[in-house]
């Protein structure tokens, strides 16, 4: 299972719950356990969320494969450049 990590602001949304472990083999995949997992965070993973898969920062990358023993930080939407 993949170490979730929850960043920052978010944790607003997963009752404080910093880190998980979620069984996905994609980002959508893992999101959407994630979402079902905290339905007041639903809303933020709709309107978009970075994540950081071992290191690497992506941003609406919803088949980007994840290992079983990735790390993947989830965080506010990046914008600009």
């Amino acid at each position: 299972m993949a170490r979730v990590v929850i960043f920052g602001s978010l944790r607003a949304f997963t009752d404080g719950e910093g880190e998980m472990e979620i069984d996905a083999q994609t980002t959508r995949e893992l999101l959407r356990k994630l979402a079902t997992r905290h339905p007041a965070l639903a809303e933020t993973i709709d309107a978009g969320v970075s994540l950081a898969i071992d290191g690497e920062v992506f941003k609406e990358a919803w088949f980007t494969p994840i290992g079983p023993e990735s790390e993947v930080v989830v965080m506010p939407l990046m914008v600009g450049g």
